[in-house]
């Protein structure tokens, strides 16, 4: 007897079917990922020291502008991300 989540993975499949990618697709997906990751990584360590020199001036009110501009900026670059990577599965 088949457990509900297999069953829900039959139909599931035959909805929506795997696609298999390419070796070329795989590597555009891995070298997307890396660019992306480096331009969230320069972001933070930029606005991390923004922070750091607000907070070192008492301007509170100024770090947590920074720390939602941070927040804002990290979920458009991965929704850039998905939709690269949607591309390149497509």
């Amino acid at each position: 007897m088949k457990s509900a989540f297999e069953l829900a993975m039959e139909r599931l499949e035959k909805e929506a079917p795997t696609r298999e990618l390419t070796d070329e697709q795989r590597g555009e997906l891995a070298e997307l990922s890396k660019v992306y990751e480096a331009k969230i990584a320069d972001r933070v360590v930029f606005l991390n020291g923004e922070m750091e020199k607000a907070e070192a001036a008492g301007e509170f009110e100024q770090v947590e502008q920074l720390n939602k501009q941070l927040a804002s900026e990290r979920k458009v670059l991965e929704e850039e991300l998905e939709q690269k990577k949607n591309g390149i599965r497509a």
